[in-house]
C-alpha cells in the first residue's frame, strides 16, 4: 500500500512565502515523476509543477518565477517552494506520485488573503 502526505499549507498575506512539502512511502516500485496540482472551489484540479526522476522541471504559466518545485535527497519526497503568493493562489494543493500507478495525497490548503 503507497501513502502519499502532504504538508505546509496554510493562511498567508499576498506577497508572502509558503513552502509545501510530499513524502510518499509503502511498496513503490518506480517513481517516473512527481508533481503539484491544486483545486480552487468551482475549478477544475490543475498542474501546478512536476519533476521527473531525471530532474527536470515544468510549471505551470500562472506560477513561473514564483514557485520552485524540488526532490529531496530521499527520492520519494518533493517540496513546492512557493513565493510572491496571490491570492488566486488559493486552492487545495495535492501532491502527485506518477509511477507504475498515480498516487494521489488527501490535499493541503493553501490561503492567500488579499
Amino acid at each position: 500500500q503507497v501513502h502519499v502526505v502532504e504538508s505546509g499549507g496554510g493562511l498567508v498575506q499576498a506577497g508572502g512565502s509558503l513552502r509545501l512539502s510530499c513524502v510518499a512511502s509503502g511498496n513503490i516500485f518506480r517513481i517516473n515523476s512527481m508533481g503539484w496540482y491544486r483545486q480552487a472551489p468551482g475549478k477544475q484540479r490543475e498542474s501546478v509543477a512536476f519533476i521527473t526522476s531525471g530532474g527536470n522541471t515544468n510549471y505551470a504559466n500562472s506560477v513561473k518565477g514564483r514557485f520552485t518545485i524540488s526532490r529531496g535527497n530521499a527520492k520519494n519526497t518533493m517540496y513546492l517552494q512557493m513565493n510572491s503568493l496571490k491570492p488566486e493562489d488559493t486552492a487545495v494543493y495535492y501532491c502527485n506520485v506518477a509511477g507504475p500507478y498515480d498516487y494521489w495525497g488527501q490535499g493541503t490548503q493553501v490561503t492567500v488573503s488579499s
